[in-house]
């Protein structure tokens, strides 16, 4: 037997025994525990020998530590029998108890057989084990889930996702590997592979890298559809499937059969031919992973070099004056990329602006922008959204910093510095093949960042050794048939708690699901309905967008449908160009709404009937932004001249937008603290563009300082002057 089982078994005996003695039936002495009689008697003697004393004070003993007195046993029992589990008492048997105590004394009437049970005990007629029924009897009821833990344990179980998918499993597939880093040529002949087969399903991560696919297809001659979770579009007439379809991963139909797909994921499909592209780092992982799982795959792998060369300067920029043609500007906050984009203005040139919370068709226009040889835009400032999806014309990367704000577990900001394979990736759109700059530069704004990108891009790239698993809505609906009164962000928990996962796989992060289901969590939605809103692919760090989607929700449970009026009553169409970088930023939130009920539309088309209306205005409003956008400049000009109280700086987008506190990480190495992240003041300003050195600041401060101290001796001799005088 376990110390585990042994703390277990004294704890319940030691329960009873409180259980019994707490209630107020308790009368006779002779049924209580030898050791409490101890200390009673001790109580007591104290008492006696002096009546008129305070009531002895037994927190003032303090227990001693011991010390083993197995002597020279050394671990003979071990040996002789086995190791003791010394883990914690389960913390469920806790909480059963302190629930169960607190029901037996606060209960103002007890079921007539427990009352006679307890009143037994307290006069020596029983024994303390007779409450242990009642006791397992209230723990059930209060946890609900220890009936059913087996099947709890059963459908929780992910150690093998690949017979999820039998008939896929049942087939011979070929699985082709094109494995190489950026601008290696590893999607293009992945895209030759599926252009020239029969019939083929192209899976992108992003909506602009499956419109690019989709255009190309069709560009070429080959008939193809485009789906993503907020568009449909059929190049049939009569809207009948095309041979080719380029989807977003999420929206791939896995019963569809077809002769190819090019995709991010594998043993889902029952296709022939599967092709993978990424970098090399996912090689090996997947092809352990295959291997592991079947026989069946036949695997060839496709190794690819970069086609155009890139190096690392052994200068920085330093200065905004010191820019070129086709520079890009790699920031990691919005703050940055309006104060660096303001800062390139003032210096007579123009440029182009991207980053991650624009519309697909501003981000288009933007890099159209940046690409056109004839525009006198030369210059991009952009977030790392450049690192997928778009194709640029750039011929040295600028990282202004190497460290980006991340949100860790307990929702707290934190800089953290990029990762390597970060880096490549950003650094690696600099000179692409079928740009107009044959090689590419990557460097940094501050010579200080210098050596430390050089590092980061002089190590290996970690290996992706694991693959995350999410519980499908029919998980989770056989969860709620056990424990019907469990939210749903509670069942995840669950499910989560206990789920079981191979080596290979884990189990994904779902603070974003459980935040959209405690938003909901309130509204009447059944559990299918409930788990598809929570789905939904929404920025929880816009407030409008969040109140939109609880609105969307308690909107629905009337069964009232979602009309375009309905919606426009909403967002306050007809709406107008930003003034300022408020109202821009506004107009991006408003569009993520529309994005979120084309995106519920596909799923409950009754309830969001007016999709093509919706889309319509979507598209009017991404000229709006794209307007805004283009006059960034004159926005942010208009911003600053605007006199705006210090609590609603977040909202103007010249402060950390809609974002937790920020907090240094704890545990990471690569952390690095950045001040342009945090400090936005005049004399921060002055040295990061060069007009003011860090040595003169300094001296500025200190002579500031002892002038600030001179001025206040002076006021208080001259108020001490004016007392003496009254």
């Amino acid at each position: 037997m376990s110390v585990n089982r042994c703390v277990y078994l004294l704890s319940r005996s030691h329960i009873r025994y409180r259980v019994c003695a707490s209630t107020a039936a308790v009368a006779n002495n002779t049924t209580l525990h030898p050791t409490r009689r101890t200390f009673e008697k001790l109580s007591s003697r104290h008492s006696s020998s002096n009546s008129s004393s305070r009531p002895l004070d037994t927190s003032l003993f303090v227990p001693l530590t011991l010390k083993s007195d197995a002597g020279g046993d050394g671990t003979v029992g071990e040996e002789l029998t086995q190791p003791l589990d010394k883990s914690k008492p389960p913390r469920l048997f806790h909480q059963a108890f302190v629930s169960f105590r607190r029901y037996v004394l606060e209960m103002n009437s007890l079921n007539a057989d427990f009352h006679i049970i307890l009143s037994d005990i307290c006069c020596g007629a029983g024994h303390i084990d007779d409450i242990f029924p009642y006791f397992m009897r209230h723990a059930k009821e209060i946890f609900p889930m220890l009936d059913c833990m087996d099947d709890l344990r059963k459908i929780s179980d992910l150690r093998v996702p690949a017979n999820w998918y039998p008939e896929a499993r049942a087939i011979q597939r070929k699985i082709v590997f094109h494995a190489g880093p950026t601008n290696s040529g590893k999607t293009y002949h992945a895209i030759q592979r599926f252009l020239a087969a029969k019939s083929g399903v192209y899976c992108g991560p992003l909506k602009l890298l499956a419109h690019e696919i989709y255009e190309k297809s069709n560009d070429a001659g080959v008939p193809c559809d485009l789906v993503t979770g907020e568009e449909r579009i059929s190049v049939d007439p009569e809207g009948r499937l095309s041979g080719h379809i380029a989807s977003t991963i999420e929206m791939c139909n896995v019963t569809t059969p077809c002769e190819y797909r090019e995709h991010d994921r594998l043993n889902q499909y029952a296709i022939p031919e599967f092709m993978l592209s990424a970098d090399s780092n996912l090689k090996q992982s997947n092809e352990n992973a295959q291997l592991k799982s079947t026989k069946k795959y036949e695997i060839e792998v496709h190794n690819y070099k970069r086609l155009t060369p890139f190096s690392v300067s052994n200068h920085a920029v330093e200065s905004l004056d010191n820019l070129k043609p086709g520079d890009c500007i790699v920031c990691f906050s919005k703050n940055d990329i309006y104060s660096i984009s303001r800062q390139i203005e003032v210096r007579g040139l123009e440029c182009a602006v991207i980053y991650g919370s624009l519309p697909p068709g501003t981000k288009l226009a933007q890099a159209k922008k940046f690409n056109d040889p004839d525009d006198p835009c030369k210059i991009l400032v952009a977030t790392d959204a450049i690192g997928m999806g778009l194709n640029l014309s750039i011929r040295r990367i600028i990282f202004n910093s190497l460290v980006k704000p991340n949100v860790n577990e307990k929702g707290e900001k934190e800089l953290d510095t990029i990762s390597t394979s970060q880096a490549l990736q950003i650094s690696g759109r600099a000179g692409r093949f079928s740009s107009v700059f044959k090689e590419g530069e990557v460097t940094t704004m501050q010579r200080d960042d210098l050596p430390v990108l050089k590092e980061i891009l002089g190590k290996p790239v970690d290996p992706i050794e694991t693959a995350g698993l999410h519980p499908t809505a029919e998980q989770i609906e056989m969860f709620a048939y056990h424990l019907p009164q469990a939210t749903l962000s509670n069942l995840v928990d669950i499910f989560v708690s206990l789920a079981q996962v191979d080596g290979v796989y884990f189990v994904c992060n779902i603070d974003d699901f459980k935040f959209l289901a405690d938003m909901i969590q309130h509204i009447p939605l059944n559990l299918r309905t409930r788990y598809v809103f929570c789905t939904a692919p929404i920025n929880k760090k816009q407030a409008f967008v969040c109140t939109s989607f609880l609105k969307f929700a308690r909107q629905f449970s009337r069964d009232e449908p979602l009309t375009f009026n309905w919606v426009c009553r909403h967002v306050n169409w007809p709406l107008v160009p930003p003034k300022n970088i408020k109202d821009l930023v506004h107009l991006e939130a408003v569009h993520d709404v529309l994005d979120l009920y084309l995106w519920l539309s596909y799923r409950f088309m009754d309830m969001f009937p007016d999709a093509n209306l919706i889309r319509d205005i979507q598209k009017e409003l991404d000229g709006i932004i794209q307007v805004g956008v283009h006059n960034i400049t004159r926005l942010i000009r208009a911003t600053e001249d605007q006199p705006t109280p210090a609590e609603n700086t977040a909202s103007t987008g010249l402060a950390v937008l809609d974002t937790p506190p920020l907090k240094r990480g704890r545990g990471t190495k690569n952390q690095r603290k950045d001040p342009r992240m945090t400090d936005s003041s005049l004399s921060s300003r002055l040295v990061r563009d060069g007009l003011l050195t860090k040595e003169l600041l300094q001296q500025l401060q200190r002579e500031w300082v002892r002038e600030q101290s001179q001025h206040g001796d002076d006021s208080n001799s001259a108020n001490k002057g004016k007392r003496k005088k009254k």
